[in-house]
């Protein structure tokens, strides 16, 4: 049995108020860098991972980078792990995207899996890339504890394929920063669901935000 055990890198400058994102470098908050912490010691108190893979984008590798010191196993980046490219959307506010692609923002909303980007991805190009690094993951370490540090987007696509969902249903998972989901992946593909967006290891109010 390969466990997996996703997670949300640490608090960011534009979570809240949101902006969109994306592959925009945004360093950890010092909120950020005590949830990852909190994270990481939870980690290494029940798991023992064999393997730490992180998104290319530094708010990733520095989540896991704290928990694979905490656990004393190696981290790696993969490529397809990284955030969705938001393109013309990226950084910017909720109230700007939707003032100036009005129909395109309540599309992204109502139904997000008829959406593109412009100049970027659609759901259905993160759910190509993240379904081969899972594929690829399970092949390596199928009877492992493996720890994988996303993004919202990200972790949300994965999610929505572990749990054989559509993409329709995108915005029913809820992903907070440093949040843990705990998937056992049994023989013949056989998936059980632990925890999700689980943020019990967080402390305070403010270390949730």
């Amino acid at each position: 049995m390969a466990k997996i055990l996703l997670t949300r890198h640490g608090h960011v400058e534009g979570i809240e108020p949101a902006r969109f994102r994306g592959r925009a470098e945004l360093p950890l908050t010092q909120v950020g860098v005590r949830q990852t912490a909190a994270l990481a010691a939870r980690i290494a108190r029940h798991w023992k991972p064999a393997a730490v893979y992180t998104s290319p984008l530094q708010r990733c590798i520095v989540t896991g980078r704290h928990i694979a010191e905490a656990c004393g196993t190696p981290a790696a980046v993969d490529e397809g792990l990284g955030d969705i490219h938001y393109g013309s959307w990226q950084m910017r506010t909720h109230a700007e995207v939707e003032q100036e692609w009005a129909n395109a923002y309540h599309l992204w909303r109502r139904a997000p899996h008829l959406v593109r980007f412009p100049d970027g991805e659609s759901l259905q190009d993160v759910v190509a890339r993240t379904s081969n690094t899972l594929r690829l993951v399970l092949e390596k370490h199928p009877n492992d504890t493996v720890v994988l540090v996303g993004h919202d987007s990200v972790n949300r696509a994965l999610l929505l394929q572990l749990i054989d969902q559509p993409l329709s249903a995108y915005w029913r998972f809820a992903q907070d920063p440093c949040a843990l989901n705990e998937i056992d992946v049994l023989a013949g593909g056989v998936v059980r669901v632990g925890r999700i967006n689980d943020v019990s290891h967080l402390e305070s109010h403010l270390d949730r935000a």
